[in-house]
């Protein structure tokens, strides 16, 4: 689940347009496909199509890569030239997919060292400091496991989310809102979940960085904290 990271099971016995997949080939012959975030192999998980987006590992907005199965066939969304193998005619954006390249190889190298560890212990921190100094007030939304390391989508009892982001500008991050003409809604994602329209408005999602440090984290804390005090008069 995108909104709070949560990593659901895919079952995709049922849905595969080119017949079952593949018995799954022996590991030396696996193409592995990461997330910075997580291990992952499209052949294991069955599915037909896979689709890796740049800015999600720190690339270039702009630039993504579509994994499909053998034996899918699909329509062109461009019809004219062969360009990525007839499925999209016109010339290739040839700095955005080195950059691409370059991004999944970094994101590789990272998750072999041991970054997503590193970044959920970042991401522990950010939580645990956030409780502590807001008892009672914080509300973790979706499941604790599993989830991807790197993002905290959270309530804090008390002061809408849009209201917090305004009052804390040092801060880039996102709320569980949707804003039109001024009106704010809950997130059709958090509603379905059965969240309350209260603790939907008082989302806040923060997300961590490859380059996140402790400092980073302590001075969220101190910011968000500072916000929320005064919001409630203290």
């Amino acid at each position: 689940m995108y909104e709070t990271t949560h990593i659901d099971d895919i079952d995709t016995s049922s849905c595969h347009r080119a017949g079952p997949p593949p018995p799954r080939s022996p590991p030396d012959e696996r193409r592995p496909r990461h997330h910075p975030g997580c291990p992952l192999d499209a052949p294991d998980l069955g599915v037909d199509l896979l689709t890796l987006v740049g800015h999600k590992m720190e690339a270039p907005k702009g630039i993504a890569a579509l994994y499909i199965r053998e034996g899918v066939a699909l329509e062109p969304l461009v019809y004219g030239g062969g360009q990525e193998g007839g499925l999209r005619a016109s010339t290739e954006n040839v700095a955005l997919a080195a950059a691409l390249g370059a991004a999944a190889q970094l994101a590789a190298e990272d998750l072999a060292d041991g970054g997503p560890q590193r970044t959920a212990t970042l991401r522990n921190r950010l939580h645990h400091g956030l409780t502590t100094r807001l008892p009672g007030r914080i509300h973790l939304n979706g499941p604790a496991e599993p989830r991807l390391p790197n993002t905290l989508n959270l309530s804090i009892d008390g002061i809408r989310g849009h209201e917090l982001l305004a009052a804390i500008p040092e801060i880039a991050a996102s709320t569980g809102s949707a804003c039109h003409s001024g009106h704010h809604r809950p997130s059709p994602v958090l509603s379905a979940m059965g969240l309350p329209k209260t603790r939907s408005l008082a989302v806040l999602r923060l997300s961590l960085g490859r380059w996140s440090t402790a400092d980073d984290i302590d001075r969220t804390v101190e910011l968000i904290t500072a916000a929320c005090e005064r919001r409630a008069g203290i």
